[in-house]
């Protein structure tokens, strides 16, 4: 917990209780949620009871859920930065040249985070997530993308305090193989990670913004037969180059 004097303990707490539910946690009792969190059961109650009179959590007798007013607060984000006026249109641009869906991720608290992703229906093959949504950062490209193009002290630092769980019997855990993966997807400007979030699927990835100072990164996934030869997987980083250097030259990053 911070002990800076500026900061609002009472307020990092009840940010705390809002990030506690997720897609495998929607719906909790105040048990589950001082669990979570760490708080107790006073603290906790209090905090969602405040959450719940401000709209953005609903209270159905002892279960507690985020409202849509949650998304309020994302909107402010995603009209600030220009994400339906400018992102979207290049990401549903790319997205139908490639016939595949195309996401839009930022790094955030150890993952990537998805913030954006194509609307089109070309794609038949599927992240399978939404926006908001958190991606691992060792096992996916978009996370080892972001790994590869951020500081080098910071990436070093991350995978050697880290003990990466396998998502798949590919899943690469070895710290030592792992910043070899990262170091090569700097060397070449794209991530290429095949079976190792889920099997038989490669993603590719490429960033968005100079290296060392990454702030996003775009992908695309499909089954490892269809991205199996070299000319399709050239023909998606190139495309994925265009609309990352487009997002670049209209200020967005």
């Amino acid at each position: 917990m911070p002990q800076n004097r500026d900061i609002s303990l009472t307020f990092v707490k009840g940010m705390s209780v809002l990030k506690a539910f997720d897609e495998d946690h929607s719906h909790m009792t105040l048990s589950d949620i001082a669990r979570r969190t760490g708080l107790d059961p006073a603290a906790s109650r209090r905090l969602l009871l405040t959450l719940v009179h401000l709209g953005y959590v609903r209270r159905e007798g002892r279960v507690f859920s985020l409202t849509p007013r949650i998304l309020v607060l994302a909107g402010s984000f995603l009209r600030g930065n220009q994400f339906g006026r400018v992102i979207q249109p290049l990401l549903n641009a790319a997205s139908a040249e490639l016939g595949r869906e195309v996401i839009l991720a930022m790094p955030e608290d150890g993952g990537a985070l998805m913030v954006a992703q194509s609307t089109l229906r070309a794609s038949g093959v599927t992240y399978g997530f939404t926006v908001g949504s958190r991606l691992p950062m060792f096992h996916t490209a978009v996370g080892r993308m972001l790994l590869a193009w951020g500081p080098p002290d910071e990436s070093d630092a991350l995978i050697a305090a880290s003990n990466p769980e396998p998502f798949t019997s590919e899943s690469v855990t070895d710290t030592a193989a792992l910043s070899a993966a990262v170091q090569q997807a700097s060397q070449a400007g794209c991530a290429v990670v095949t079976g190792e979030f889920e099997l038989g699927v490669t993603g590719i990835a490429v960033p968005v913004g100079p290296r060392g100072s990454v702030k996003a990164v775009l992908g695309v996934q499909d089954s490892q037969v269809a991205l199996a030869d070299v000319e399709t997987r050239d023909l998606v980083t190139a495309v994925l180059r265009r609309c990352a250097m487009e997002l670049t030259q209209a200020g967005v990053f």
